[in-house]
This record gives C-alpha cells, sequence and structure tokens, in this order.
C-alpha cells in the first residue's frame, strides 16, 4: 500500500488544501492528513479543532484512502512510522518554492527515502493562503468562497469571541 503524507497547520483547511487532498488520494492508496503541532506558529484554532474541521470537510467527500490525524516532531520520523511513501507539499507559486526546496532537501538528509512531491493546486486556488482567510475573516469579509462552509462559520465564531 503507497502512502503519502500531507503536513500542515491546516489553520485553517482551505479550498486549495482540499483541492491537494482529492487529487493525492487518485494517486496514492492511503493518504494521512498530518496536522502539525508547531505551537510556534501560534495557531487561531486548537489542533483538535482543526483536526474536527478536516474530518468534517472530508466526510462528505468519500474518499475513503484519506485519515487525519495530529503529529510531532519531526516529519521525516513521522513518515516512517506511518510507513509513508512520501511527503506531499503544495507550491501555489515561485515564492513558496525555494522555502519548500530546502524543507524538501533537509528532509532528505534527515532521511534520504523519504521522497517530497510538490503538486500545485487548480488555478483558482493559487493565491489561497490560510494566513490571507485568517485576515479576511478578523476584519469581517466573507471567506466561503475560499474555505468549506463549516470552517468559514468557524472562523466567524472565532473572531466573534476574540
Amino acid at each position: 500500500m503507497r502512502t503519502v503524507i500531507y503536513p500542515g497547520t491546516f489553520d485553517p483547511l482551505t479550498n486549495g488544501h482540499l483541492d491537494l487532498i482529492h487529487r493525492a488520494s487518485k494517486l496514492f492508496d492511503r493518504v494521512v492528513v498530518a496536522v502539525a503541532l508547531n505551537e510556534g506558529k501560534c495557531p487561531l484554532f486548537s489542533s483538535s479543532e482543526r483536526l474536527k474541521l478536516i474530518a468534517a470537510s472530508l466526510s462528505t467527500t468519500g474518499l475513503g484512502n484519506v485519515e487525519v490525524e495530529t503529529f510531532d516532531g519531526l516529519l521525516v520520523d513521522y513518515v516512517e512510522r506511518r510507513s509513508g511513501a512520501a511527503i506531499i507539499r503544495g507550491l501555489r507559486a515561485v515564492s513558496d518554492f525555494e522555502f519548500e526546496f530546502q524543507l524538501a532537501l533537509m528532509n532528505r538528509k534527515l532521511n534520504e527515502h523519504v521522497e517530497t512531491i510538490f503538486m500545485m493546486p487548480k488555478e483558482s486556488f493559487t493565491f489561497l493562503s490560510s494566513r490571507m482567510i485568517k485576515e479576511v475573516a478578523r476584519l469581517g469579509g466573507d471567506v466561503a468562497n475560499f474555505v468549506p462552509q463549516h470552517v468559514a462559520a468557524a472562523l466567524k465564531e472565532k473572531f466573534k469571541r476574540l
């Protein structure tokens, strides 16, 4: 069984993330969406909230080969524990490439058996980022076209309480 790991903070999950998950699910036997417990990034949503939002987003897709869980520590160690064949990373623009390239090279140095595959989202999602979506939502903008409906509602509720 060929497993790919899709790591990220997913704070919040966007339609661009979902696009990559859908496409990866066609290429691999199993896709593990691995939610990073990187508190250094000061996420808006807790890890359990992010897990629930992602699981709810995937529940209506019919993708039986996609799992969601959290991970902590080195990504290459997690990939090995999950018997992953590769890591997928999304590249929206050239600006993403340099950072992602450095990560991929470091991961290869840490574990030469772990491959990184770069995937580009559909053109309509190339401008999306979780950071930008949070900023629009924080300022009262409508993010319904950029995230699943329940994620937009969760953002609205979260910023109402802050």
